[in-house]
């Protein structure tokens, strides 16, 4: 293995799952701006994320739709469009 490639500064990080709330306290070499409060009182930097082991259908078993940016509805919106000008298409004809 090569030396001097693994990072050096491991530090407690909380990563938290925005969808359903869920929080944990691990060691990370990841940068955030972020910090939370947690259960010891003490602050660490926190790292959103938007799907985790507690949100995930695979292992929670239940399907859910996360629609963390309107995603969903900007897909329907283009859709709309390109539907709308493919009809004013075949109607000048």
């Amino acid at each position: 293995m090569k030396s001097e490639i693994h990072p050096k500064n491991y530090r407690m990080v909380v990563f938290k799952d925005i969808s359903c709330d869920y929080a944990f306290l691990t060691r990370s070499c990841v940068d955030t701006k972020d910090t939370i409060k947690w259960e010891d009182g003490n602050e660490y930097p926190l790292v959103k994320l938007e799907i985790s082991n507690m949100s995930h259908p695979y292992y929670t078993g239940k399907m859910k739709l996360i629609d963390t940016a309107g995603r969903v509805d900007k897909f329907r919106n283009r859709y709309a469009k390109s539907t709308a000008k493919k009809a004013a298409k075949t109607a000048e004809k």
